[in-house]
């Protein structure tokens, strides 16, 4: 999973937007809103195909599902589900681009604690903050956080809901991705100093998941050949670091 950078809609579309969410709140306050069929009919308007268009763009070239990271973005998610949350069914900042199977996984499940989401909004949260890798078997756990004691509770509830740490062909791609990353990293160690802009723009290319992330913010920063490079180059570190997300 990576961190995803929020783009701004048209000014045309936002307003649409608004006004086809006031007709919702207009209708559930008149207590005949149906929500399925509320988004269906919206669901071809242009605004809606502008709205995916923009979500397609933020996952970048692959337009790949802001969850899992691997597979397609197939289609708009609703991070706050549409049911029970209306209110938030045309809010630009609650859609996001959601393969099929993390679509089918998430469904209504939306675990809360004291008003908020336990679930990783990846256009709002630094989802390495919250989740781990784990090379050995390529599963996405949750992140232990030692002055806790625990595993981070939004962590646990996103692999739970999303299956991260179950899910063999996923597992797959995320140590393919991760040893690509290390041996482009052992690579340039093998001829020191690394080119900053050149490595950075190698990761980018080979990163499919997200996880020069974890590489750079997350607990891989501690494994070798990441922290090698922290330790021998610390200001080509701290570029990476700056411009990775």
């Amino acid at each position: 999973m990576r961190k995803i950078q929020r783009l701004d809609l048209p000014a045309r579309t936002e307003k649409a937007l608004s006004r086809k969410q006031a007709e919702v709140d207009t209708k559930l306050a008149a207590h005949a809103l149906d929500v399925g069929a509320a988004w269906k009919s919206a669901r071809q308007s242009k605004p809606i195909k502008t709205a995916l268009g923009v979500l397609q763009k933020m996952a970048g070239n692959r337009q790949r599902c802001m969850y899992c990271g691997d597979s397609h973005g197939a289609d708009i998610e609703h991070f706050w589900p549409k049911q029970p949350y209306p209110k938030r069914m045309f809010i630009w900042s609650n859609l996001l681009l959601c393969c099929t199977e993390c679509g089918r996984f998430k469904g209504k499940d939306f675990p809360m604690q004291n008003g908020s989401p336990l679930l990783v909004d990846p256009t709002s949260d630094d989802p390495w903050e919250f989740l781990d890798f784990d090379p050995a078997t390529g599963n996405i756990v949750a992140r232990f956080e030692p002055a806790a004691n625990d595993w981070t509770a939004k962590g646990s509830h996103t692999v739970k809901v999303l299956h991260l740490d179950c899910r063999e062909a996923l597992a797959a791609s995320y140590q393919r991705t991760h040893r690509r990353l290390k041996s482009l990293v052992n690579a340039a160690l093998l001829h020191p100093p690394p080119d900053p802009r050149s490595l950075l723009e190698s990761l980018r290319e080979i990163d499919d998941h997200g996880l020069a992330g974890w590489c750079f913010h997350g607990t891989g920063q501690n494994e070798a050949p990441f922290s090698t490079l922290r330790t021998n180059h610390p200001e080509i570190w701290t570029h990476c670091a700056q411009a990775v997300f």
